[in-house]
């Protein structure tokens, strides 16, 4: 097998049994190592339940990053590492600070530090980072030309000025795409892990002279998505909404704007870097390379779950959201030959049919919007109406 044993950490978790499926599919031997998180998975999570584990070609070990043993354990026979185990959630990065700097940067350098003191075969690591490090990206100024604007201030979004200003002359500015050498600029501890991770990766690797490669990856979503999990993934969370009769409330005024890309178009990306060194020693963006606003991904949904009513704007807003986010495609182009197959409308009919065969949750979004609210991280409802967010 020319490429040898694949380790897919987080790998029951959404991207990781995809790429499993794609990787075992090729005949790969892959081997899976996830803690099984309650959060994602639910409160009595079951390794016996998942269906991968009757693939002759596919391991699945429960384990945690942080812990030395665990990697021991898993690591003797892999040659390539796919490192995708993390705590995601943004805005609950911010009051859990600690359990996201353990899992995403301890967990990080538990991989390296057995690198760096044990035997073993690792050929190859690949990091899934985030678009999360560049914070706002790339806006175009018709004055200043290319510039980052800084995320925007508590008084700009009291006032439900939405759109970032230029840095330079404080004029309009229009998104654009952003490249993998724009600067980086984490707004929230999740981001800051994930530079973290990068950094590690990178230094570490390079050191040992282990080809690595790093994919900031956009915004997810697909068949197999948490419809458990209120802290991440916006078009799960709004498809279980809408199962329950909900109507869907959108921050901000609803036209922020996400690159929404399918998970299977991510596993291919994944699995072009593992087959190639043309990616080694990078840093490459992963999207779909379109942009689709959030009040136009909301009444996707809604008309494929069959929903007449529309979506509510709320005026509420996340204090560390960032208002667009597109990714430059033009790197992983080049180099792997990456291109997005799946368009955001086939990709939402895929998800749509996909949560029509699942249990219905319990909606779990208002509790966390409340801890939210609780720890001053966006305005209540009531703030929003009488025109003052919280101190």
């Amino acid at each position: 097998m020319r490429y040898g044993k694949v380790l897919i950490t987080g790998g029951l978790g959404f991207i990781g049994k995809h790429v499993a499926e794609l990787l075992a599919g090729e005949g790969r031997q892959v081997v899976l190592l996830d803690n099984l998180s309650p959060q994602t998975h639910g409160p009595v999570p079951s390794i016996s339940a998942q269906e991968l584990l009757r693939h002759p070609l596919v391991e699945i070990r429960r384990g945690d990053v942080r812990r030395a043993a665990d990697w021991e354990a898993v690591l003797s026979d892999v040659h390539q590492v796919v490192h995708l185990a993390a705590e995601t959630g943004t805005l609950q990065s911010m009051y859990e600070v600690s359990r996201y700097t353990e899992t995403n940067v301890c967990g990080t350098a538990a991989l390296l530090d057995h690198l760096a003191n044990r035997s073993h075969k690792v050929s190859k690591v690949l990091l899934g980072s985030s678009r999360a490090v560049y914070g706002e990206g790339a806006y175009r100024c018709a004055s200043c030309g290319a510039v980052y604007p800084p995320m925007r201030s508590e008084d700009m979004l009291n006032r439900g000025q939405w759109e970032p200003a230029c840095p330079g002359c404080a004029g309009p500015i229009k998104p654009t795409a952003t490249a993998e050498d724009a600067e980086l600029a984490p707004a929230s501890v999740y981001a800051a892990t994930k530079v973290a991770q990068e950094n590690l990766v990178r230094i570490t690797t390079r050191a040992l002279g282990i080809p690595s490669v790093i994919l900031r990856i956009q915004n997810v979503y697909g068949e197999g998505q948490s419809l458990k999990n209120p802290y991440t993934g916006i078009l799960s969370i709004f498809s279980n909404q809408l199962r329950l009769g909900k109507t869907l409330n959108l921050f901000e005024d609803g036209q922020e704007s996400r690159d929404f890309v399918h998970v299977s178009d991510v596993a291919r990306a994944i699995a072009l870097a593992l087959s190639s060194d043309a990616a080694d020693g990078l840093t490459l963006n992963v999207g779909s390379g379109c942009a689709t606003k959030i009040e136009e991904a909301a009444l996707s949904l809604c008309e494929q779950f069959g929903v007449r009513s529309r979506p509510v704007i709320t005026g509420q807003y996340r204090r560390v959201d960032v208002r667009h986010a597109l990714a430059d495609l033009t790197k992983i182009r080049a180099r792997l030959g990456f291109q997005p197959m799946v368009s955001f409308q086939e990709g939402v009919a895929r998800l749509a049919d996909w949560v029509k065969t699942q249990p219905v949750e319990p909606d779990q979004l208002a509790r966390a919007t409340q801890e939210l609210i609780e720890r001053g991280l966006m305005p209540s409802e009531a703030a929003v109406r009488q025109g003052a967010a919280p101190n």
